[in-house]
C-alpha cells in the first residue's frame, strides 16, 4: 500500500485539515467501557475500552493529544477503525484527561512514559496470547516515539504509529504561541486551564499558585514554565521541553513504528519534521506535503471525506501481523 497522503482538493489549507476535520462527525460515538487501572503510586488510570472481538486478538493501544480524551474526534475514530479490523482497542487517559481528577499532585506531560509502560506491562501479563500495538497522537505520539526509543528491544509491542508528534518542543512551542493568530494557543490554554482547575486544591499543596494566577495564564510557555515544569520535576519550560523531546529518542527504536507527519503542520515547527538520518531502521517515515495537524482528510467528495489515518494505521498494523507470522 502506498504510505503517502494526498490530500483533498477542497481541504488543501493546512489550518482547514487541522480545524474542519472535527466538524465532519458531530455525532461519531463508539460505544466504550471504562476501567480504572491503579497505578503502582496510589492513583489511577482511566482506560476506555472498544466492545471486545476476541479473547486472543491483538490489543491497539491508543494515546491522545493534549487535553484530548475518548471524544477527541480522531481517537474515537482510530478506535472505531482499529476495532473494525479485529484489533480490542483502548484508549489511555493521560491523568487528569478522565472523567475524574486523578489523586496525586501530578497529572501528564510530553515526556512522561511510566504510565505506557505500566499499562504495557498489566496487558501484557493479563492477555499473554495478544500481540499488542500502540498508536500516539500528537502530545500522545510524542510520548510514544520517547517510550520505543527508551525501551528498545523491550516496548513489548509488536508495532507502533507516531501522528503529528511534536518531536521538537521548543520551537513547536514557539510555533503554537504564534500560528493562526493566537487561536491555537487558546483553545488549548483554555482547555488545560480548565482541567487543572479541577484539581488546584491538590495542586496548592506543592505550588503556590491560586486561582486567579491560573485563570490569568494566556501564554503557553508561561504555562509550561510555571505549572507542568515544577509539578514534574523540570528546572522550567525549557529544560522540561529539552528532557521531553522524543526526537533525540527516534535513533533507538527498535520497534516496527509508522511516523506520519506533514511539512505543512501548523501548530508545529519546521524542527520537528523527522528525516532519514534521524531514525532508526525500524521506523517507517510517511512525511507529507500537506495534511495539517492530525488531519490527514482525503477524498474528492466533500460529502464524503476520506480519513486517510484511519485507512493506513490499520493497514501497516496488519502488515506487521503477516509478516510475524511468516517468520
Amino acid at each position: 500500500m502506498d504510505y503517502s497522503f494526498k490530500s483533498a482538493w477542497w481541504m488543501r489549507n493546512r489550518h482547514v485539515q487541522t480545524i474542519l476535520p472535527r466538524f465532519f462527525r458531530p455525532f461519531h460515538k463508539v460505544p466504550v467501557c471504562f476501567e480504572e487501572l491503579n497505578t503502582p503510586d496510589g492513583d489511577f488510570l482511566e482506560l476506555a475500552w472498544a466492545p471486545q472481538k476476541k479473547t486472543k486478538a491483538p490489543i491497539a493501544i491508543i494515546l491522545h493529544g493534549l487535553e484530548g480524551n475518548i471524544n477527541s474526534f480522531y481517537a474515537k475514530g482510530m478506535l472505531n477503525a482499529l476495532s473494525n479490523h479485529g484489533f480490542n482497542t483502548v484508549l489511555m487517559h493521560f491523568r487528569n484527561c478522565s472523567r475524574a481528577p486523578n489523586k496525586l499532585a501530578r497529572a501528564y506531560h510530553s515526556g512522561e512514559t511510566s504510565d505506557l509502560a505500566y499499562l504495557v506491562q498489566t496487558l501484557k501479563q493479563r492477555y499473554v496470547d495478544s500481540p499488542l500495538y500502540a498508536v500516539g497522537f500528537s502530545l500522545g505520539g510524542n510520548v510514544l516515539a520517547k517510550y520505543l526509543g527508551e525501551q528498545q528491544h523491550n516496548s513489548g509491542l509488536s508495532g507502533a504509529a507516531v501522528i503529528s508528534a511534536p518531536y521538537h518542543l521548543s520551537s513547536s512551542c514557539q510555533v503554537i504561541r504564534q500560528s493562526c493568530y493566537g487561536l491555537y494557543q487558546k483553545y488549548l490554554l483554555d482547555r488545560m486551564k480548565k482541567s487543572f482547575s479541577r484539581k488546584l486544591p491538590t495542586i496548592q499543596s506543592v505550588l503556590p499558585i491560586d486561582k486567579n494566577t491560573l485563570n490569568n495564564l494566556n501564554d503557553l510557555w508561561q504555562f509550561d514554565n510555571l505549572i507542568t515544569a515544577p509539578l514534574h520535576g523540570f528546572k522550567g519550560a525549557e529544560d522540561y521541553y529539552q528532557k521531553a523531546s522524543a526526537q533525540s529518542y527516534l535513533k533507538t527504536i527498535q520497534t516496527p513504528t509508522l511516523l506520519i507527519h506533514a511539512k505543512d503542520d501548523p501548530m508545529l515547527s519546521t524542527q520537528a519534521i523527522p528525516d532519514q538520518g534521524q531514525v532508526s531502521g525500524s521506523v517507517k517515515l510517511a512525511v507529507s506535503e500537506q495534511g495539517g495537524h492530525v488531519g490527514f482528510i482525503g477524498g474528492k467528495n466533500p460529502l464524503k471525506p476520506q480519513f486517510w489515518l484511519e485507512q493506513i494505521v490499520p493497514h501497516y498494523f496488519s502488515s506487521l501481523k503477516v509478516t510475524d507470522k511468516s517468520r
